[in-house]
């Protein structure tokens, strides 16, 4: 029974440069947020990453640690476009590998199956394999003999997922009404890595109200971290919604702002004088979760 309980400079210190790293979440929602920021301060460079992107990447892209973006969009939810993302592709800073959602989450499935690729229609009649050569197709063996996309596997060297509860085990719970796409970011890794808003029990993470929240199998998971308001800016509902006040300076320091962004939030000594920073775990916690 394997106690994995890690801190967050553990996690990425397992890193390495040129990885191919997965991050969990969606857009403006439950990123890890903390795991990314420990990365821009570290010496990585180099890392293919594949996302549904948000903040995540537009840190990554303006620390200069993204070598290769494999993605199907890059926004704020509420505020459109990521300006550090937008800066640094306009820049030519990283070679951009973008693709259609579903087309995404074949490839992880398809890295999760442990196949070499998926078949199917999607990507048809776009631009997107026109962009992506990468792509290939494949001919039915059956007597329809369609043409079909046949998106190759992500095969992820690491995913770094935010989750609501998790126990020393890697047994986790996913309590926002946003799981998406982590299941299948968590089983096309060779290791998963966790940051959770409350490390709890055994019993209570895997209690009877809580089984049927779990994503996936803790043998999946080799760290966790346990770090509270770990998702923000973005939102990590049931706790705390997105923080647009933050986020839309986070996206008015693009370009000649980010270093003054970086030095006030994210070169910091620790968790605890980054939630000083952003106005402290109470603001956080009085943020409404977003009702769509």
């Amino acid at each position: 029974m394997l106690d994995k309980r890690m801190t967050v400079a553990e996690i990425i210190g397992t890193l390495r440069d040129g990885m191919t790293i997965g991050i969990g979440g969606w857009a403006a929602r439950r990123k890890p947020m903390a795991l990314v920021r420990e990365i821009v301060r570290s010496p990585l460079k180099d890392l293919t990453v594949v996302a549904y992107g948000g903040p995540d990447i537009g840190m990554l892209c303006a620390a200069g640690k993204v070598r290769q973006l494999i993605f199907g969009f890059v926004t704020l939810d509420m505020l459109p476009l990521d300006m550090h993302y937008r800066t640094a592709r306009q820049a030519g800073a990283f070679e951009c590998r973008e693709l259609d959602e579903g087309l995404v989450l074949l490839g992880l499935r398809a890295a999760a199956m442990r196949v070499p690729f998926l078949p199917t229609r999607v990507g048809f009649g776009t631009d997107v394999l026109k962009y992506n050569p990468w792509v290939r197709t494949v001919r039915s063996p059956y007597d329809d003999g369609e043409e079909l996309v046949a998106m190759p596997a992500l095969r992820l060297d690491a995913a770094l997922l935010h989750v609501t509860e998790a126990d020393a085990l890697g047994n986790c719970v996913i309590l926002s009404p946003d799981p998406f796409f982590d299941e299948h970011l968590a089983r096309a890794a060779d290791r998963t890595y966790l940051s959770c808003e409350r490390l709890v029990p055994t019993a209570q993470v895997c209690g009877r109200e809580r089984a049927r929240y779990n994503p996936f199998e803790r043998n999946l998971v080799a760290g966790v971290a346990e770090v509270p308001f770990g998702a923000h800016p973005t939102a990590g509902v049931p706790g705390y919604g997105f923080d647009l006040d933050h986020l839309n300076a986070y996206n008015a320091a693009a370009g000649e702002g980010w270093a003054a962004y970086r030095a006030k939030y994210i070169d910091l000594p620790d968790h605890a004088s980054y939630l000083a920073a952003v106005g402290g775990a109470e603001r956080i916690a009085a943020i409404p979760a977003p009702v769509f």
